[in-house]
């Protein structure tokens, strides 16, 4: 992944960001002891990986968005080492970081990046093939970032594929070595809607359409 891509990268730009103004608000009264109370009182997560490694994120895809996809002839599949099983796209975790903190201490609660190298959706319309690969998860920004190509041929990068709507997310289920946040609403983005539309030459996908809901799945050894 080059510089330029994925502006689907705020898990630790906000942690860091975070953590430096708590540090500077302490250094400016640590002679009256305020720092020591500022460290006291700062939320701590309920998780934090610093390294992501191994898991996936899977969406199971909507059946609003199967049938329009079925209304406009554009066929799915899947590109690199995603996969599309029993009506859910799995895309492998390759990357990033993720810290969640309990409901309601602070906003958002996840912040990190969940970096998706080498997978991807396609979606054909007879000669048309078009590849969102690369997705980058920012739930701080509640984004997700991703490269596009049409007939092979790169049209954008590090674009803001799809939207997330957090609302409907779980509490983070944890059991052994591994960790789930599901329920996470997916859309078209306005963004997406129009590149898709000229794309394949209608009108018919609208910004806001719900891909399906995400659940993914992290290693925390």
């Amino acid at each position: 992944m080059n510089t330029d891509r994925f502006s689907f990268r705020k898990i630790a730009a906000g942690v860091a960001g975070a953590a430096l103004l708590t540090m500077g608000a302490a250094a400016c009264s640590s002679a009256s002891g305020d720092a020591d109370t500022a460290s006291q009182s700062a939320p701590k997560p309920v998780a934090a990986i610093q390294s992501l490694t191994g898991g996936s994120t899977a969406i199971a895809l909507d059946k609003g968005f199967t049938d329009a996809l079925t209304t406009l002839k554009l066929t799915p599949g899947v590109v690199g080492t995603a996969k599309l099983t029993n009506g859910s796209l799995i895309f492998p975790i390759t990357g990033g970081n993720v810290t969640v903190f309990k409901p309601g201490q602070v906003s958002p609660y996840v912040i990190g990046q969940l970096q998706h190298e080498g997978s991807g959706l396609s979606l054909t319309a007879g000669p048309t093939k078009v590849e969102l690969t690369n997705f980058n998860v920012d739930p701080g920004a509640s984004v997700v970032y991703g490269d596009v190509a049409v007939n092979g041929k790169t049209a954008v990068t590090s674009a803001p594929l799809f939207t997330l709507d957090g609302r409907t997310l779980k509490p983070l289920a944890a059991s052994g070595t591994t960790a789930v946040l599901e329920g996470t609403q997916v859309k078209i983005s306005p963004v997406a809607a129009p590149l898709l539309n000229k794309t394949f030459k209608t009108t018919a996908v609208k910004a806001g359409l719900l891909v399906g809901i995400a659940k993914i799945t992290v290693n925390t050894k």
